[in-house]
């Protein structure tokens, strides 16, 4: 059963004038050919119009991260973007995560196995930006905390240290508090140290 904006999207006319668009989302896999009035958010758009409700709407002025859904890889905040300039864009929202039979992946799992939310508000934006943050860190993307020797070698992947994944996680905000959950879930889940990068041990005092 349509709601009352996919109703009047479905109702509507080919857009003509200056003020509405033909938009095509590739969400989760799926192709959606939308007449939107260049306006509207991606976020309004996942939510009102497309029924995919996972990404929540927190702040929105981009600021708390429940709306962070991943366009064409990378993490963004569907709040901030109109839908009208990601034509042809490949978007994963939090119903896109897991395996078409339901299958959880690692992340969720640990999410799970963490304990990493309480109300769950938060807990899409987290896990898309979570996904995003072990991407980025498994190709070597320095964040603001990476020492600069490990910066300057954009060819490994940059170990996930618990202060990486709270500076890389800082845009997601949980009112709750989860916080300790949420970083030992990413980390559960982060590439294991190589030697090169592992911190050497500190010398005894004889």
């Amino acid at each position: 059963m349509r709601n009352p904006l996919q109703q009047q999207q479905a109702d509507r006319p080919p857009p003509v004038g200056p003020f509405r668009s033909r938009v095509v989302l590739r969400v989760n896999g799926r192709t959606h050919v939308l007449d939107l009035d260049n306006r509207v958010t991606l976020l309004d758009a996942l939510r009102e119009l497309l029924d995919l409700t996972g990404s929540k709407k927190g702040c929105d002025h981009g600021q708390c991260g429940a709306c962070t859904v991943l366009v064409d890889g990378r993490r963004a905040n569907s709040c901030l973007l109109l839908a009208v300039t990601l034509d042809e864009s490949e978007i994963i929202t939090v119903e896109g995560l897991a395996a078409p039979d339901g299958a959880l992946t690692p992340l969720q799992r640990a999410f799970l196995d963490h304990d990493a939310f309480q109300c769950g508000y938060c807990t899409p934006g987290q896990l898309c930006s979570a996904v995003g943050v072990l991407r980025e860190a498994a190709a070597g993307h320095p964040s603001h905390v990476t020492e600069a020797a490990t910066a300057a070698d954009t060819a490994r992947p940059v170990v996930l240290s618990p202060e990486e994944i709270a500076e890389r996680l800082s845009g997601n905000l949980c009112r709750c508090g989860a916080y300790n959950g949420i970083a030992d879930a990413v980390a559960a889940c982060a590439a294991p140290a190589t030697p090169e990068r592992t911190p050497p041990p500190t010398p005894r005092r004889t």
